[in-house]
């Protein structure tokens, strides 16, 4: 290293510490990595160690680094037209909405309302939290309902309504001011079923059962919306057994209750389609998105709005809205993500690396560590969850364990970092979640990597056993 990129790299971290107060962080307890630049599926530090994105950043990054694309369109609209208040017409907001539209949940059979010219709309946010916020405001105001039900696992952003909506424990200390109007279920989760079922197909009937009861206990009435991750995401990447989001929604409709998708982690071609819940052939009322729609290169996030929702505003005021709605420099990137999904055929890439290469070796992995309890996923949303004994299913890590308890993941962890690759890491499972352009051969040299870490693995959970 020059003396010129030590001192760089000194400024950064000095700045970094002063001055930037870090999202879900004790401050004292952190020190993060300076990271320099990155290309395609790889980044480095300001040391020039280089890392395997495994973790697309936060979910988000699905084109990758610097996506030649991706940056020529947003400096051609900087140049261009830097930014425009919401209250206008822009060209490239306008394309964006029509490009999703017309890619929404069932809008080539007809959309949520068939016979009506327009079947879906856009309403464009800064983010995922604030998307689902929107989403619940709109059910609202159009049932004129107020109780909102999720999932206990579940995570949804952390604003008033979205974190009171989560079901993990970074809901717990926001209680403080929560939306009093939301009520938890448990969802289908077949490895550690709550229902004491004994497959997938018997975990969806009770889970399914046992949200009916919920509903007719909380009175169906009451109910605006049913919302919930398609797939639940840093929870678990827990896929809906089949038939289970059919039943939801068919529950929805008998009761005159909005489904409310989620997809802010698995829309634009994470699991192989333009929306998850297309896998099953559910269309949802609402449908909240961000994260993969531009990649992240510049905030951005919506609902996907049934015109039967939609034309509820028609001549009555939608009482809410954003400075940045829309933002044309973070649509631009937008419009051009989904013409290079096109044109590059990133979702069947991501389907069938994903079958051949991620689902196949992760479970070949499996077979190998007995410190693996289950692999599951789809496309290139995938989770490895770790026990200290496969009989008994206990967790390797207890569930929210922070300091010593959560050790043996530590080291797991870190096993991983040191083979050059970044993961995402949530309680006692490890998430492999790479851009959607990462090559098979970067695909198997991440995987090789948690085989190898793995080891690691079944040292601790021999331990912790003993």
């Amino acid at each position: 290293m020059t003396t010129e990129e030590l001192a760089r790299r000194t400024s950064t971290t000095r700045a970094d510490d002063r001055y930037v107060f870090h999202s879900w962080s004790a401050q004292g307890a952190i020190d993060p990595l300076p990271v320099a630049g990155g290309e395609g599926a790889w980044f480095w530090d300001e040391d020039g160690n280089r890392y395997l994105d495994f973790a697309s950043q936060l979910v988000n990054l699905n084109l990758g680094h610097q996506h030649p694309r991706l940056v020529a369109a947003l400096q051609a609209q900087a140049g261009r037209l830097a930014t425009v208040g919401p209250t206008f017409a822009n060209d490239v907001r306008g394309e964006l909405a029509r490009l999703i539209a017309e890619r929404a949940p069932g809008a080539r059979d007809g959309g949520p309302a068939t016979g009506d010219e327009r079947r879906w709309r856009v309403f464009f946010t800064n983010g995922g939290a604030d998307a689902v916020e929107n989403a619940v405001r709109l059910a609202r105001l159009h049932t004129g309902r107020a109780k909102v039900l999720a999932a206990y696992r579940s995570y949804h952003g952390n604003t008033t309504t979205a974190i009171s909506l989560t079901g993990d424990p970074r809901r717990w200390p926001n209680e403080v001011s929560p939306d009093p109007h939301v009520r938890h279920f448990l969802g289908p989760y077949a490895y550690r079923s709550a229902f004491g079922a004994r497959d997938d197909a018997e975990e969806g009937v009770r889970a399914l059962a046992h949200l009916r009861e919920v509903v007719q206990l909380e009175g169906p009435g009451t109910i605006a919306a049913i919302l919930l991750e398609t797939i639940v995401g840093t929870n678990g990447v827990l896929i809906p057994p089949d038939g289970y989001l059919e039943g939801v929604r068919a529950l929805c409709d008998e009761h005159g209750i909005l489904l409310v998708t989620d997809e802010v982690m698995v829309g634009f071609g994470r699991v192989g389609e333009w929306f998850a819940v297309d896998r099953w052939g559910v269309v949802p009322d609402l449908v909240t998105f961000a994260k993969g729609v531009n990649s992240g290169y510049v905030p951005l996030g919506g609902v996907v709005l049934g015109e039967h929702v939609a034309r509820t505003f028609d001549d009555r005021v939608f009482p809410g809205g954003l400075t940045y709605s829309g933002h044309p420099l973070a649509c631009a990137v937008g419009v051009e993500s989904v013409r290079t999904f096109e044109d590059d055929r990133i979702l069947e890439r991501v389907r069938t690396l994903g079958a051949d290469v991620i689902g196949k070796r992760l479970r070949e992995i499996a077979d190998r560590h007995p410190s693996v309890g289950e692999v599951r996923g789809l496309g290139f949303f995938w989770a490895v969850e770790l026990v200290r004994d496969r009989e008994t299913r206990e967790p390797l890590v207890p569930f929210n364990a922070s300091g010593p308890a959560a050790a043996p993941m530590a080291a797991v962890v870190a096993a991983v970092k040191e083979r050059g690759v970044w993961p995402f890491v949530h309680f006692n499972r490890m998430h492999v979640a790479p851009p959607l352009v990462t090559s098979a051969a970067d695909l198997e040299h991440g995987l090789a990597a948690i085989d190898a870490a793995l080891d690691v693995a079944d040292e601790q959970a021999e331990a912790v056993r003993a």
